[in-house]
This record gives C-alpha cells, structure tokens and sequence, in this order.
C-alpha cells in the first residue's frame, strides 16, 4: 500500500517547480491532489499531465475569499481536506536602502499571510471533519539566517518558521501536525529569476551568480524539486504523527540546526 493512499492534498502553487514536484510524488504515493495556482490554466496543464488523480484549483493566496473557495472545492471535489503544503512564494532582492513598501507588501500578502491564512483555513476545515491532518509549510534556509541583499524575503521565511513553531503547538490537541521543509537552492525558472537579479545588484555576468551559488553546496550541486519529496511524503504520512513544529533542513548540508 502506498504512504498517502486515499489521502486528500491541497498544494498551493503547485503548477510548476518544487509544489508541481510534490503534486506528482504525492499522486504516486496513492493521494487525491488539488493543483493550487493564481494561474489557473498553468494548473490545468499540470493536472492534466498529472493524471486523474490531480485537478486544477485557483488560488491567490493574498486573497481571503480565494482561500475560501479553494478550501471548498477540494471538499466538494474529494470530500475531504487531509494535507495542506503551503508551498506559494514570492522573491525580490534590493540593498536595504532601496527596498520599497510595495516590494514589503507583496512579499509580506503571499509568504507570510498567505502562509498563515490558508493554513488557519485548512485547520478549520480539519477539525470540522474530526480526524486531524498534515500541515507543510515551505521556510527556506533564507529564513534561518540574514543574507545581504535579501532582507525582505529572508525575514518572511524566518516567519514561516515561526508561524509553525506556534501553529503546531496549538492545533495538536486537534490531532493536526504542523511542520515545515527548508529546502537550500533548488534549481528551476525561479533561480533564472534570482540569478537576474543579482546580476543586476552585483554586477555580475549572467550565470554566475548561480554558478557561485552551487559551488558552496556541500553536496556539490543545486537541489531538484525530487531531492525534497521524500521529506514532503514522511510528513505528510503516519511515519510522522510524533512530530510537530519543526522545520527541517534539506539542503545539501547548506546549513545545521
């Protein structure tokens, strides 16, 4: 029998990249999957190429209503909400000087509430239904330290990492474990995003910025979305019912705490 057989997940942000990962491991391990995505097309494509088992949800997680009505369809779709991955995130980079509110609010509306408002609406959803659930919050290693160019993001992630210290010690009575995954650097188009970035910032070539980036990975290179997914199984699954308000590192031994 697989890990997650009959179980009902929600990703959010699952069209693509690292969430997309988890949406296909989880359908291999015997899950009912919600594609969550603001791009509600890319989510049907994902989906369809997926398989049966996984559907497309539309979701802006910096919207309580859209939160609402995602948590409703996964319920009218598979009749239940067992495993939630808040997994949509935003980056942006800037010298301290020149971060803006806009940038400040953005970041803030989908790493941080969105994490805590989508979670606060499964949680309800969970102990309605009377038999507990799984929680997975992304962090990030950004969020277990400082990083020169990146105060906003780093701050929202050392918040993810908080938010689950609390939620997991208050919704256990519930039978709902609340945990987290703090991936390192894993590649795909979010890193030819960053990489961009700090081109511009640093003044480097295109590339390099990456190039640097996977030099100083312990285990010698960028993660792929499949180096996470057997973390993303283990929490979600009954291998985990001891465990609450933790965040692990997966890495590439990046950072130890």
């Amino acid at each position: 029998m697989t890990r997650l057989s009959g179980k009902s997940a929600l990703i959010t942000g699952a069209a693509r990249g690292i969430g997309r990962g988890f949406a296909e491991a989880y359908v291999r391990e015997g899950a009912t999957v919600a594609i969550a995505d603001i791009n509600l097309d890319a989510a049907k494509a994902a989906a369809s190429e997926i398989g049966s088992a996984a559907y497309a949800v539309q979701l802006d997680v910096s919207d309580q209503s859209s939160i609402d009505a995602a948590i409703a369809a996964v319920v009218a779709r598979a009749g239940k909400l067992d495993i939630l991955i808040n997994n949509a995130a935003l980056f942006d980079a800037a010298e301290t000087v020149d971060i803006t509110r806009a940038s400040y609010d953005k970041l803030y509306a989908v790493n941080v509430a969105g994490t805590l408002f989508t979670m606060q609406a499964a949680a309800k959803q969970m102990i309605a239904q009377g038999h507990g659930g799984k929680i997975i919050n992304m962090a990030s290693q950004a969020g277990r330290r400082g990083e020169s160019l990146v105060l906003v993001y780093c701050s929202t992630k050392a918040a993810v990492i908080s938010m689950t210290q609390s939620a997991g010690l208050n919704l256990i009575k519930h039978g709902i474990n609340v945990n987290a995954i703090a991936p390192g650097v894993v590649d795909g188009d979010h890193w030819v995003h960053v990489d961009a970035m700090f081109a511009k910032l640093e003044g480097k070539a295109p590339g390099q910025k990456k190039a640097e980036v996977a030099a100083g990975v312990p285990a010698g290179r960028f993660a792929t979305p499949n180096d996470l997914t057997g973390m993303a199984i283990f929490l979600a699954s009954p291998e985990s019912d001891y465990i609450l308000s933790q965040t692990y590192n997966v890495d590439g031994g990046q950072w130890m705490s």
